[in-house]
């Protein structure tokens, strides 16, 4: 086992105590793979990344590094049945036909030779951690392993679970080390799927409070069904020791999970006053995640870990259970290192205030928990409950967009596996459409949107000729209110080398800070600004089931002000920036083309520049035709300019 670093996290230096925080890492947790090399979420790189990042920062020399160590059977057995137990373990023997027929009958799973051992380590290793900091060899301790485990129940292995890490970990130190003095845990679980497996294991004991927040969407998110609802407190000696803050919707972020936190978690735990806290510390919570769909910065998540060294006198160990989003998780797991650490303050801050959602099931929870925990018992002033939500907008960089543009192409991989459809909560879709529909604009387009039938395909569904699959249409199938033309100095150029719709070739976008002598035609359609979210979903490929709006209110607000406002980057991958090109009408005029930085890569060469492919260069020459604007040779010279010319940036150009 290795202790490298023990000898500098112990004693004093310029008179200050060092906490001693214990890390787990074992590269032979990466050998767990898929088994014919598919691509899936659940993959090796999740720990490397945590592991290479924490070193890079430094944090690695700092802390007591401890290698894996296997789970015992007696120990697994504590919450699981000796039969699955015994069928994880024997998955090493199978031959690749037998372990693909094994997962095949399970939830959202797969299997190599390496599987087994993988998760004995993830087990083993999590109670390593548990019983040093239960001892006192240790302050606090991430254990950085998979295949994770807040999923997995008794008898059944599921969503990328085998054993349940943290529950066998728990129940070791009450029922094999009494001698240990810990007789109250606190289970905190931040993943963004419910852990229906810890749940189920802890339901009737009153030693173990299970706090669970997840996105739930009235059961339609993974793992689905009535488990992760607040209804479900826990039966006999254990009721009122269970608690699930289900959030209704996707996007939730820092606000909201600190808000559960304040009004929910902290005063519980207050009453509870635990011997020892395990983090359940799954990162599909945080922005970019492709399965979860929320918006937690590095910066939530060590302000909630922050919270919770008040209690325990800071007994917390930390096992990874979600995240796939590689840079997310290895940001936000270096943040929490850092406050295990207590070396630095917190850096950064937030002003986002919570949804409403939030707010109905803050007051929900506390409701339905309040007859077992007096603390809950108070009403929410309605100052804080009726602050005006924002929509959420998030300025994040687009520095790795690169990557970012993949995210579809992996939501396409997922689709694929045997994982839970995420379903959309439609009486939260209804509301924001309500509201949006009572807004126009213009919506100017610049592509292949400018010919009038092409554009009706977002609106109404269907395709044009030259394109490979038709388009879903908006919720709101009104044709247009208005059509008009105008010519604004943007740049037009044309990036990318395919696409799924038009195939082979390059699209349009502009830049809006450019010469401005280059003038780019656009037509002019008036919809509701909820046909225009539609049309900003459909153009980053996304559906337009979403519960809550990509471009809300509040950010056409910010738009006229700023003049462009940048959309979340995960969300709006090719089209993520709405630019105001002014008023027609005392109506705003609205575009969308990629972000400045995405504009910079452009013209870098790091992200290619092409000329369009025949049949997408058509819809533009048939719009500017129909339109009025040029003849066909006149249209055809203007997009060949176009293609043609260098794309300047702050002085620079690419040919």
């Amino acid at each position: 086992m290795n202790m490298a670093g023990k000898t500098s996290v112990n004693g004093e230096s310029n008179g200050k105590v060092h906490r001693k925080v214990g890390l787990v890492y074992d590269e032979t947790m990466c050998k767990h793979d898929t088994p014919h090399g598919e691509a899936h979420p659940e993959r090796p790189d999740r720990i490397r990344v945590i592991w290479e990042n924490l070193q890079l920062a430094g944090v690695t020399q700092r802390c007591v590094v401890l290698g894996g160590t296997k789970a015992e059977d007696a120990h697994l057995q504590l919450v699981h049945t000796k039969d699955h137990v015994n069928l994880v373990k024997s998955s090493t023997n199978k031959k690749d036909y037998q372990s693909d027929r094994i997962a095949s009958l399970v939830n959202s799973i797969y299997l190599n030779r390496s599987t087994s051992e993988a998760a004995y380590l993830a087990a083993g290793s999590v109670v390593e951690v548990a019983e040093k900091v239960a001892k006192g060899e240790l302050d606090s301790g991430f254990a950085i392993v998979r295949p994770p485990g807040h999923h997995a129940e008794a008898d059944e292995a599921m969503g990328f679970c085998f054993f349940n890490n943290v529950a066998v970990a728990a129940s070791y130190l009450l029922d094999e080390r009494p001698d240990l003095g810990v007789k109250k845990i606190l289970i905190v679980d931040w993943d963004v799927h419910h852990g229906n497996g810890t749940q189920k294991m802890f339901w009737e004991d009153p030693r173990v409070l299970v706090f669970s927040v997840h996105r739930r969407e009235d059961g339609g998110f993974y793992p689905g069904g009535d488990a992760g609802s607040y209804n479900m407190v826990g039966e006999g000696p254990g009721e009122g020791f269970n608690i699930n803050v289900p959030w209704e919707q996707g996007r939730c972020g820092d606000a909201d999970y600190l808000a559960a936190w304040d009004h929910i978690l902290i005063p519980v735990a207050k009453e509870f006053n635990p011997d020892i806290i395990l983090l359940s510390a799954g990162f599909d919570a945080a922005i970019g995640d492709p399965l979860g769909g929320c918006r937690v910065t590095p910066y939530g998540y060590s302000v909630m870990l922050k919270k919770l060294m008040e209690f325990a006198q800071g007994k917390i160990v930390m096992a990874l259970e979600g995240g796939y989003n590689l840079d997310s998780i290895a940001k936000s797991s270096l943040a929490c290192v850092q406050v295990l650490l207590e070396d630095n303050p917190i850096q950064g801050s937030s002003e986002e205030i919570p949804f409403m959602s939030t707010w109905r099931v803050i007051q929900a929870v506390r409701k339905r928990l309040c007859a077992y925990w007096p603390s809950l018992a108070d009403e929410l002033s309605s100052k804080l409950i009726n602050q005006k939500t924002p929509t959420p907008i998030v300025l994040t960089s687009n520095s790795n967009s690169e990557a970012k543009d993949n995210a579809h192409e992996l939501l396409d991989q997922l689709s694929k596996l045997n994982i839970e459809t995420h379903k959309v909560d439609t009486k939260v879709s209804t509301s924001w459409r309500s509201d949006l529909s009572k807004v126009d604009v213009w919506y100017a387009s610049f592509g292949s949107n400018m010919w009038k039938p092409r554009f009706l395909c977002y609106i109404q569904g269907g395709q044009v000729e030259g394109m490979t699959k038709p388009c879903v249409g908006s919720m709101d199938k009104s044709p247009p209110k208005g059509i008009t033309w105008g010519t604004y100095p943007n740049r037009l150029f044309f990036g990318r080398e395919s696409t799924n719709v038009w195939g082979k070739g390059g699209v349009a976008f502009t830049n809006p800070l450019t010469n401005p002598n280059d003038q780019t035609h656009m037509c002019l359609y008036r919809i509701t600004l909820e046909q225009f979210n539609d049309v900003l979903f459909q153009e980053n490929g996304l559906n337009v089931d979403f519960a809550s709006p990509i471009f809300g209110l509040t950010a056409l607000q910010l738009v006229e002000k700023n003049g462009s406002t940048p959309l979340e980057a995960d969300l709006a991958p090719w089209y993520g920036n709405v630019v105001c090109l002014g008023r027609e009408g005392d109506v705003p005029i609205l575009t969308m083309t990629c972000t400045l930085s995405v504009i910079e890569k452009f013209a870098s060469g790091e992200v290619p520049l092409s000329p369009p492919a025949k049949a997408y260069a058509n819809t533009l020459i048939r719009g500017l035709v129909e339109g009025g604007i040029f003849s066909e040779e006149e249209a055809e010279a203007y997009i060949d300019d176009a293609a043609s010319k260098p794309l300047y940036i702050n002085g620079a150009s690419r040919f």
